[in-house]
């Protein structure tokens, strides 16, 4: 005889046989599988998409190892505090102005926005493009003598960095550094310092004392190879005839140093 009985989340098929020797029945269950757990299976299948911080990570990223291997700033900072003052780039500053990181006019000439900050529509720096507001930074950093101390430590030394900028007065959020090592360390921005510091210095072969030929490696970026190699992105479009930005791995080109 042969019946179906419920088994918590999964059916078991019940046989019973009886053993006619010993006249005793043994008991036999196949599990067969739910539709709710194949549901469920099917759910945890499904890949989330990417978070708009850890897009704008994958956006910036080649731009702030750019900017270290120019200015000596962690990539990671950099990247922490693009993510933390232009909140992810979906912050009024950085949609109307490309300011990313909350860089007040302090005798700026160029172009102004007027945002509510720790007071009432204050002057802040704008930009036409987010790369020229990562390059400000660069320089906002390394040309005010109250940051020096933080040329001083390690490259990789993030949590110092993190502290040293709140201590130099670069925010006045007493949580300021906390943020920063958080963020750095959930989405795992060492690694782009690593990235940077683990290169050779010679990736490139040099064809005269004006030009440079280089094979185009994951990350890199017209933007980028034109900071290493104090050049501009025209400049390497003319020299390649290149009529986009756009690279590709292996791609060979000609850089002009």
């Amino acid at each position: 005889m042969v019946f179906v009985v419920g088994c918590g989340p999964k059916k078991g098929i019940v046989t019973k046989e009886k053993d006619q020797k010993k006249s005793t029945e043994t008991v036999k269950v196949t599990e067969v599988e739910s539709k709710e757990e194949e549901e469920e299976n099917e759910k945890e299948a499904i890949v989330k998409p990417p978070s708009s911080t850890e897009m704008y990570i994958a956006k910036y990223a080649p731009i702030a190892k750019a900017e270290m291997r120019h200015s000596k700033i962690p990539a990671s900072i950099t990247l922490a505090q693009g993510i933390l003052e232009s909140g992810s780039g979906k912050g009024r500053l950085a949609v109307e102005a490309n300011n990313h990181f909350g860089i007040k006019c302090h005798g700026w000439k160029g172009a102004k926005i007027y945002h509510d900050d720790d007071r009432s529509q204050e002057c802040f720096r704008k930009y036409k493009k987010a790369e020229s507001s990562y390059e400000d930074h660069s320089d906002f950093l390394t040309g005010r003598r109250r940051y020096a101390d933080l040329f001083k430590l390690k490259p990789n030394d993030y949590k110092g960095w993190a502290r040293g900028l709140k201590k130099a007065g670069y925010a006045t959020d007493r949580k300021y550094p906390q943020k920063l090592i958080s963020l750095i360390e959930r989405y795992e921005l060492y690694k782009y310092d690593e990235e940077v510091l683990g290169k050779p210095n010679e990736e490139f072969v040099k064809v005269n004392s004006g030009v440079v030929r280089y094979i185009i490696e994951k990350g890199d970026t017209l933007y980028s190879l034109a900071k290493r190699f104090n050049t501009t992105v025209d400049a390497i479009k003319e020299l390649n005839n290149l009529s986009s930005n756009d690279l590709s791995i292996g791609q060979e080109i000609m850089i002009p140093n």
